[in-house]
């Protein structure tokens, strides 16, 4: 394994656009403050009386007391941070520098994940600047070797660690079938819906013996184990392979309206949360646009007739740009989020599965994308009205449900043991979506 650092080809381009910036990095999120983060904000103000009682006023102390959490920045109730000033830029960092910030408001939207000895720089969509850097160059998501720089990582001691443990397989051989997730997923001369097919059934191949907290790899069986993982990861390697799910998978034809209902459930449970004015006006015009005022069944499957419809339609007129739009969006999931945060590969597949699903039914009711699927041709700016929708669709996705304890729950609830052909079943009625 090379230990040379390897950024995303977005992420050697980014550079934060502050004020220039459609949102606030922290608007409609929780922001943690460790003790000594929170010792030191204390100290930075201490020469000003009115400075610190603000500042006091804005952390509320963590009930639990846990170091790496002992209190949080209280949002407004417009979703905004309390600390920004009248330009919506951090006004502690403007007086204090950036040492002063808590370590999550330092770091976005860097991810920085240290595989062994191996750094690895990625972002966060939740950032509307590293979703157009990611969805709109089609080498976004390439992996380049770089030199790293302290823009690249600020705080290399919040870097997540996954050591190369061999007593646990699950970690120890991520990398591994990672690279093989990527490949599939790079085949772009096959749909995505059929690549997630592909991705599913060799978790489905794997999960038997392959998940967190496995003993297959233990003492004596693990020679076994390991000439077993090859052969599955080998086995999708074969063009043949390949072709069969593509082609069994193609002639699968899901009734939508379930789906339909499950994902607008979804936005309407994050506009209930109230986490930020863009994201809730998205989600409202989404659900008026697709006709889902009330949920009923016939609804549902009216509106699935629609969104079928404008998906067809906007493939017809700008199917290369949506399709890359979704293609980088799965490689990049599958860099920026370990597989060993799931208890499975089945599992983890789902969770990119579910999220494509949702995403594309919000781009399809976008106000800005109906309207595109009314034009018989493109037109001269047709791309970039497009390009904004989707820069909004995936940022506020990305920023308000993705990450949402709820929604984490609930798919962890529709995945259930995460094992199995149930499982696999699920991960294709997503797929075909």
């Amino acid at each position: 394994m090379s230990t040379e650092p390897l950024l995303l080809r977005y992420m050697t381009r980014f550079r934060c656009i502050a004020e220039r910036c459609e949102d606030t990095c922290c608007t409609g999120l929780r922001v943690p403050v460790s003790e000594p983060q929170w010792a030191r904000m204390r100290a930075a103000v201490a020469g000003s009386a009115e400075e610190s009682e603000r500042l006091h006023r804005c952390i509320t102390p963590n009930p639990g007391g846990a170091t790496t959490e002992h209190a949080f920045i209280e949002m407004r109730p417009d979703g905004h941070c309390p600390l920004l000033d009248t330009e919506r830029l951090c006004s502690l960092q403007r007086r204090h520098g950036d040492a002063v910030l808590p370590d999550i408001c330092a770091t976005f939207p860097r991810v920085v994940t240290r595989w062994g000895e191996r750094v690895e720089v990625s972002g966060t969509l939740a950032c509307p600047e590293v979703a157009r850097l990611c969805l709109l160059e089609e080498d976004a998501v390439e992996p380049v070797p770089t030199p790293l720089a302290a823009s690249h990582v600020p705080r290399p001691e919040t870097a997540r660690h996954i050591p190369a443990d061999a007593e646990d397989a699950w970690a120890f051989h991520a990398e591994t079938v990672r690279e093989a997730l990527l490949r599939m997923l790079y085949r772009r001369e096959y749909p995505l819906a059929s690549r997630l097919a592909m991705i599913g059934h060799l978790a489905h191949g794997l999960d038997g013996f392959y998940f967190r907290g496995t003993e297959s790899f233990r003492g004596e069986d693990r020679e076994a184990a390991e000439a077993r993982l090859g052969e599955v990861l080998q086995h999708f390697d074969s063009p043949d392979v390949l072709e069969t799910v593509h082609r069994d998978f193609s002639g699968l034809a899901l009734p939508g309206g379930p789906c339909v209902g499950l994902f607008s459930s979804v936005l309407r449970a994050r506009m209930a949360a109230g986490r930020g004015e863009r994201f809730s006006s998205l989600a409202r015009s989404v659900l008026e646009s697709l006709g889902l005022q009330e949920g009923t069944p016939g609804e549902l499957d009216a509106a699935w007739r629609t969104y079928a419809e404008r998906w067809r339609h906007l493939e017809a007129l700008h199917g290369a740009r949506v399709h890359q739009y979704f293609d980088n969006y799965a490689a990049h999931f599958v860099w920026r989020n370990p597989l060993i945060d799931a208890p499975g590969l089945l599992a983890y597949v789902f969770r990119l599965a579910l999220r494509v699903g949702l995403l594309r039914l919000t781009l399809v009711g976008h106000p800005r994308v109906a309207e595109l699927c009314q034009e018989s041709s493109p037109t001269a700016d047709s791309q970039e009205q497009l390009d904004r929708a989707a820069v909004e669709t995936f940022q506020l996705v990305a920023k308000h449900v993705e990450q949402a304890p709820d929604f984490l729950a609930l798919a962890e609830g529709l995945v259930g043991p995460g094992r199995g052909a149930d499982t696999l079943g699920k991960v294709l009625i997503f797929a075909t979506f």
